[in-house]
């Protein structure tokens, strides 16, 4: 059977894990909701941390998906063959259920049974052991006994093979990836590092076997999970023997929209339409689900690629406007993620405003760059990358992305000195790390999260406005911060008034309960939810016990979690500050101490 459609694959996979009785779960928001140590949803584990943590998933120990995905840390690799920004990940979990041999067995059907790919094309590697874990041969044996032999069974570094964890500690283990060949003769041996000569990695299984603590040591899990991972546009380039992922049908339709407007053929190939390609995708997804451009974390990511993406235009010869004319391509690909038609207004509104603010400034600042470099020999000083950046938009990779192209440096130390009260814009925001660790779950971080549903809570009885949800959050050990929509600015008798509601609720030491029910049910009884966010079948609902209310709750959500079991573990809850940050969205910052 070959594949030939994104459609196909998905339908497929979903219908194979199916048999092997996993349980579907939906794609969830670019926005990780339960994980502060993210910008973004950078693969389909990311809405699962609770339950890899240990948390019983309500459908199961055993479960299958499609995921959304946003990963910037590669982002000046986009342009070749096989690097993207946004992406679909297929993915199936075992929370405590089969371990290395099913895991593989069902990996190694689904490629040559399902997909038919030979398996005379495949290799194979696994870790190969260091100080910290032993050399995964039990991987390796598996493999062997499905009949991939020995000299394509590759064995390489932590580098390669070992994922997480994705802070300083919590989950990780070895991993072993498969590889399609897709070089001309007799296929390489597999080598350390990101270029490997011919082979394209197709699926990598994960298995969490080791909690890596404070002190760096790894000690073994008592919840052992596998997480895996297929991307959807690197197998469909394998199935249907394409050289890249820009001639499947997940990117052919956006390509074609740029050969129109550009007035240039045959630019599959182009370096600057594939970047066009994946930037203004991954930005449509992003503002669909609720971020706007600006300066600061997540939005600041969203106006990298927008601009980039305009820079490569103009690089094109493109003169007018011309992002908005690539979202019903976009949508075309994608039926399955209503966010998108429904939100194509608000895609095409903030698409048009920031390619207004660049080009107003782009020509300008690009003559600007270029008599910095004939003035300077080797270095641009981090000042005038400043400068780029206040007067001009030029976000800081930009110009380093523009002083690679010719040959000289920026200062980049003296331009972070230069730009302080704005630390969120360096690389480290842009790949979106944190040092908490993967979803951190310290006693904390649950108070906090409780915090934050009676903020949800509390903002409405004030306010008294049952239409005010919430629009994004992030915690992290140190405060919880939430947006939500609401027209102007608060008062400072309102926000002491939300204050005092929250901690009156403290005192009066409410019990927090989990359930699991149906979703169905779950919104009929009242629970709150994201809106256009996706759920599975049957979910997990926190309730804050309130007798004195006639609901008989002060808060009710569907969420995953962490919380505490009483609310009168929070101590005393601090709002330290109030702001805008979009139209009609509004910020608050809070602590408890």
């Amino acid at each position: 059977m070959t594949l030939k459609t994104r459609e196909d694959l998905i339908k497929e996979y979903i219908k194979f894990f199916r048999a092997k009785s996993h349980k579907e779960i939906p794609s969830s928001s670019l926005i990780p909701t339960d994980d502060p140590t993210v910008l973004f949803t950078t693969a389909g584990m990311h809405p699962l941390i609770p339950f890899i943590l240990g948390q019983k998933h309500p459908l199961g120990k055993r479960l299958a998906g499609v995921q959304k995905c946003i990963r910037t840390g590669d982002i000046e690799e986009v342009g070749d063959e096989v690097h993207l920004t946004f992406f679909e990940m297929l993915g199936n979990w075992s929370l405590g259920d089969y371990w290395k041999k099913e895991a593989i067995e069902m990996s190694f059907e689904f490629l040559t049974k399902v997909l038919k790919i030979p398996a005379k094309n495949l290799a194979v590697s696994c870790f190969e052991g260091d100080k910290d874990a032993p050399k995964d041969s039990e991987s390796a044996k598996v493999w062997e006994s499905l009949g991939i032999p020995k000299n394509r069974i590759f064995f390489l570094p932590k580098k390669d093979n070992w994922w997480g964890p994705a802070g300083e500690k919590g989950p990780c283990g070895p991993d072993s990836e498969m590889f399609y060949w897709t070089g001309k003769g007799k296929p390489k041996n597999l080598t350390t590092g990101d270029n490997k000569e011919g082979w394209i990695e197709i699926w990598n299984n994960v298995f969490m076997q080791y909690i890596k603590d404070e002190k760096g040591k790894y000690n073994l899990a008592k919840q052992k999970n596998v997480d895996t991972g297929m991307g959807v546009e690197r197998t469909l380039a394998v199935l249907n023997g394409m050289k890249s992922i820009y001639e499947t049908s997940t990117f052919a339709p956006i390509i074609k929209e740029i050969e129109k407007i550009s007035k240039k053929k045959n630019l599959t190939d182009n370096n600057s339409a594939r970047i066009i390609a994946d930037h203004i995708k991954s930005s449509a997804f992003i503002i669909a689900d609720g971020i706007v451009p600006s300066n600061i974390g997540r939005s600041y990511v969203l106006r990298r690629l927008i601009r980039r993406a305009i820079r490569h235009g103009y690089l094109l010869g493109i003169k007018e406007n011309f992002t908005t004319k690539l979202v019903d391509s976009i949508i075309s690909i994608y039926p399955d993620y209503k966010e998108l038609k429904q939100n194509r207004n608000q895609i095409l509104t903030e698409l048009d405003k920031e390619e207004n603010r660049f080009n107003e400034t782009l020509e300008k600042g690009l003559k600007i760059f270029n008599e910095l470099i004939k003035q300077k020999s080797k270095t641009i000083s981090g000042k005038e990358a400043f400068l780029l950046f206040q007067s001009y938009g030029f976000p800081i990779e930009m110009t380093q992305e523009l002083a690679k192209e010719n040959k000289i440096k920026v200062n980049i130390e003296e331009y972070k000195k230069e730009f302080e009260k704005h630390q969120e814009l360096s690389r480290t925001a842009s790949a979106g790390a944190f040092k908490s660790g993967l979803a951190d779950q310290s006693e904390k971080t649950k108070k906090l999260h409780t915090a934050t549903h009676m903020l949800d809570e509390a903002l409405r009885s004030v306010l008294k406005d049952k239409s005010i949800k919430q629009k994004g959050s992030n915690i992290t050990p140190e405060r919880l911060r939430y947006d939500f929509n609401f027209p102007r600015k608060l008062t400072d008798d309102e926000l002491g008034q939300v204050e005092k509601l929250i901690n009156q609720k403290i005192k009066e030491s409410l019990k927090v309960k989990r359930e699991e029910m149906p979703l169905k049910k779950a919104i009929e009884s009242d629970a709150g939810y994201l809106p256009g966010a996706k759920y599975p079948e049957v979910v997990s609902v926190y309730t804050i016990e309130d007798k004195k209310d006639k609901r008989g709750f002060f808060s009710k959500e569907i969420c995953a979690g962490p919380h505490v079991n009483n609310t009168s573990e929070l101590g005393k809850f601090k709002i330290i500050k109030e702001e805008s940050v979009a139209a009609g969205i509004r910020r608050i910052k809070a602590i408890v101490e």
